[in-house]
């Protein structure tokens, strides 16, 4: 599925305050509302532990992680140019768990 970056409008060099947003479409195909976390593996790291908000369910469906964060900045995709975030892929990759990479 193809997602953006996420950020909350004032992140932080650490990583805090970045995630991934991705379609309500999207969320309620690929993720089960009993899930309280899913993890990610991110192109070059380890995989994160990432926990699902309520909001997740509701209106934001963000997938917010500091490590995700560091991924962007690593990469060169953070910070990004007003209203033009980077376009990402995440895909399914077992229970609860997906697949984060470049488009």
């Amino acid at each position: 599925m193809y997602v953006t970056a996420w950020s909350n409008g004032r992140p932080l060099r650490t990583g805090a305050g970045y995630g991934i947003r991705l379609s309500a479409g999207d969320r309620d195909m690929f993720f089960d509302p009993h899930w309280s976390d899913v993890s990610v593996d991110v192109a070059d790291g380890e995989p994160v532990l990432v926990p699902l908000s309520h909001s997740f369910w509701r209106s934001c469906p963000e997938l917010r992680s500091a490590a995700i964060g560091q991924w962007l900045l690593r990469n060169g995709l953070a910070p990004w140019p007003r209203g033009v975030p980077p376009a990402l892929v995440l895909s399914p990759a077992g229970p609860r768990r997906f697949h984060l990479r470049l488009r």
